[in-house]
Formats: structure tokens, sequence, C-alpha cells
């Protein structure tokens, strides 16, 4: 009897928890979204107007891309050194993680609390050259200058948001392990397959659009990539068509086919 009174008590506090944890969970997001609904008009007019990529993405994909930005806004503590803070910055950025992660499940890179917002380039360590961000352990860096230029310039196969949020993605999947996204992790071998054989190639010399500081390390190869894949689709699906394809089943987007059926409905 006391071992079917034990598994009886496990059982019901197991489904209790649940249940609780379930209700919980949706009565937190009821809550977000409330406070969404409040937000959603001033995120969509400033977003709409700096992330041109917004706008050729559908208003579905745009309704949770604005969503997932004010969840990560909502998330994060946002530091401004040297540089004085407007209510634009933490949005903004917000949005270029959104943007990186919206076909992932784990979109929140939980493990970083704190951004620092910088005004220009910066130094950083023992490197004789400036920074124009960077991703360690304490947070995630970003010069406001050059931020700003990165989003509003296109096709130039540059945007130092993206460029440090894939560091931040890379690193709470494979350094802390904290924000593992299971689809990301396991897709990210089959993407190496592709990309090492091309990175080493462009150590041994080879040009490609992605740029010499691409060969700098794979980590770097990663991170412009991702540059490349959002600001310069086209031109990347056309001259390194397997690691195009490589990078929009790791992601789940895919901004050329976004700017074709824009364009279309132009």
């Amino acid at each position: 009897m006391e071992i079917v009174f034990i598994c009886l008590l496990v059982f019901c506090t197991v489904f209790t928890f649940d249940f609780l944890h379930g209700r919980l969970q949706k009565f937190f997001l009821y809550r977000r979204r409330q406070g969404f609904e409040q937000h959603e008009t001033y995120f969509r007019s400033l977003i709409s107007s700096n992330i041109r990529y917004f706008n050729k993405v559908d208003l579905e994909t745009q309704h949770k891309w604005l969503f997932r930005t004010y969840l990560f806004y909502r998330s994060k503590k946002f530091h401004y050194v040297g540089v004085e803070k407007t209510d634009e910055m933490p949005i903004l950025i917000s949005a270029t993680a959104a943007q990186l992660t919206l076909g992932l499940e784990n979109f929140s890179l939980n493990y970083f609390h704190d951004i620092y917002v910088l005004q220009h380039d910066y130094h950083y360590g023992y490197y004789s050259l400036p920074f124009m961000g960077h991703v360690d352990s304490s947070g995630i860096y970003l010069s406001w200058d050059n931020f700003l230029q990165g989003i509003r310039s296109a096709h130039d196969s540059s945007n130092v948001g993206l460029h440090e949020m894939a560091h931040a993605l890379a690193y709470v999947n494979f350094i802390t392990k904290t924000d593992e996204d299971k689809h990301f992790k396991k897709e990210f071998h089959q993407y190496s397959k592709v990309a090492r054989p091309v990175y080493q190639d462009m150590q041994r010399g080879r040009k490609t659009i992605l740029g010499d500081y691409a060969a700098t390390n794979y980590h770097e190869f990663w991170a412009v990539s991702v540059e490349v894949f959002f600001e310069n689709p086209v031109r990347m699906r056309h001259e390194l068509p397997e690691l195009y394809a490589a990078m929009a089943r790791l992601l789940k987007q895919d901004p050329h086919k976004v700017l074709v059926t824009s364009l279309a409905a132009a």
C-alpha cells in the first residue's frame, strides 16, 4: 500500500506542477501580449523606417518579429557608455536579434542579460585595432554609429548588429549551452560541412562575396556569413549557392525568396 500511495503522490505532484506551470506560462504570455499591444504601433513605425527588410516580409511575419522584439527588449538591461540614450536604441538593437532568430524556437539569448551601447569604435583588451562590437561572458557590446550605418545602408553586406547577434547565438548554443535551440545545434553541423571548405579555401586566398575578414577565423566566418545572408542574399545565393541553402535551412529563413516575393507583389 505504501508503494501505491507514494506512486499516487508522485503522480499527483507531477500533474499539479505541469498543470500550474502551463497555466502560469499562459498567464504571463497573456500579460506580455497586453503590454506589447500598447507598444506595437510605435515599434512598427520605428522598425519599418529603419530596417528595410522588415517591410519585405509578410504581415504575419512582421507581427511575429515585432512581438519577439518586444520580448527581447523587455528581457535585457541596456547600458549606455559615452553615448546619450535614445528610445530607439534598445528597440532597434532588439529588432536585429529578433530578425536573426525569427525562424528558431529559442530566440531570447537568455544567457545575456546585459547589452552595452557605445557611441563610436572602441578598444578592447590587448587588440590594437578598434572594435565595432564584440560578445563575451559579460554581455553584448555594440557601437551605435556602426550599428545605425549597418541597418540603414542597403546591400553593403555589412551589419554590425546582425554580426554580433550571430556571435551571441553561437555563444549560447555552443559555449554556455544555456539557451540551446535543438534545430540550430543539429543543423549547424550540416551547415559546417558546407561552410568549412569555403572557409578553408578563403584562408588559402580564394576571394568571395564574404570578404577577407571572414577568413580571420571560423567564428568570424559564421558572423560575416549571417551579415551577407540578410544584406545581399541575391548575390550570395548566386555565388555561394550551397552555403546559402545551408544557412536557409539552419536559420529557417530565406531572404532571397522574401525579396523575390515582395518584388512580384509590388
